[in-house]
């Protein structure tokens, strides 16, 4: 029995062609900065982005830590919106590697407003609360169903982060499929942050990695946290060589993966026993909630028909395409839901 794949675009195995890339890597010691492919994803990297410089990292949890840590001293706080990856699914990193606090924000569809934001920043003049001094958005939204962060929204908060001069950080895991999806490019949203982390092991296809953005004293500071954290992977460009090949090769085949959702996301809402926002279906992330079964049985059934999925929030599955399900996959996947679900 085939098993189709849909708990996360993190599953996806390299192609050949990425493989062949990877083998012919040339290399050095990173952590003498004398590794040329890592060098070469770097520097591409941060012209895509708009950034004087970029970092290869291992992870996007080791991305978005590092420029925590880099922004911020013990003590401070981090305004994002309660559903945020750096809130639920980090490990606790940001007490624990620096010190710092989350307070959450209850957004829409991961959108959190200036109206909502302001309130929450403490007076600079008290001592006794911890230093608001970050505000971190996360685009797409993973928890809020791949949903696009509003470049609009985006320009917002920039003029309040620069009012109550506080520091600006994005969560851009899935940036590529926010840019796919709109046609806007990566830069003009990364161009409104400090601070930009992206993956590259997600809709791209690569085995392993991620990157952060920004400044060059920025990124000095970084590279120095990312040592300290046992982020130097030496002759790293093997890896950075599958980073390259995704970014030149696989970004604009993401509008693939958000066609699949959205066929996906139709049968799902023709189904009377499930139920599923379409206007929520942006990119390649469907949340979706059963009404006559619970979830743990719901993912039982569906694994013994050959369709994996996972628990997206309380009382909802997640479904996530990518390149390593095809149409006909999607059409079979349709098939055993509506089996399971009938």
């Amino acid at each position: 029995m085939k098993i189709i794949d849909l708990r996360s675009d993190t599953i996806t195995k390299p192609s050949e062609a990425m493989r062949k890339a990877m083998y012919e890597a040339e290399v050095g010691d990173d952590v003498f900065k004398e590794d040329p492919t890592v060098n070469k994803l770097e520097e591409f990297t941060a012209d895509l982005l708009g950034k004087e410089a970029s970092l290869f990292v291992s992870s996007g949890v080791m991305a978005n830590q590092v420029c925590l840590n880099v922004l911020t001293n013990p003590g401070d706080e981090v305004i994002c919106e309660r559903d945020a990856h750096i809130f639920n699914y980090e490990s606790g990193s940001p007490a624990a590697l620096s010190g710092i606090q989350l307070c959450p924000i209850d957004g829409k569809n991961g959108v959190i407003n200036v109206e909502q934001v302001e309130p929450m920043i403490r007076p600079s003049s008290a001592y006794y609360m911890p230093r608001t001094k970050v505000i971190a958005l996360e685009n797409t939204h993973n928890r809020a169903g791949g949903a696009i962060y509003p470049l609009e929204k985006i320009i917002e908060m920039e003029k309040l982060v620069k009012k109550y001069n506080l520091l600006f950080h994005l969560d851009g895991a899935r940036i590529w499929n926010a840019s796919v999806a709109t046609g806007i490019p990566v830069k003009d949203y990364a161009q409104h942050f400090d601070s930009v982390s992206c993956c590259f092991s997600k809709g791209l296809g690569a085995p392993v990695g991620s990157v952060i953005a920004g400044t060059k004293d920025f990124i000095k500071e970084a590279f120095r946290v990312r040592k300290g954290w046992g982020g130097g992977m030496r002759q790293s460009g093997i890896l950075a060589a599958a980073a390259l090949y995704a970014l030149q090769n696989n970004i604009q085949r993401l509008s693939e993966d958000h066609e699949k959702a959205k066929i996906l996301a139709k049968a799902i809402n023709e189904n009377p026993n499930l139920e599923i926002d379409l206007n929520s279906v942006q990119t390649n992330i469907l949340i979706f909630k059963p009404l006559k079964m619970n979830i743990d049985e719901a993912i039982k059934r569906c694994k013994e028909k050959g369709l994996l999925l996972l628990v997206g929030r309380v009382g909802a599955l997640r479904a996530i395409t990518h390149l390593d399900v095809s149409f006909e996959d999607i059409n079979k996947a349709v098939e055993i839901i509506n089996k399971v679900f009938n």
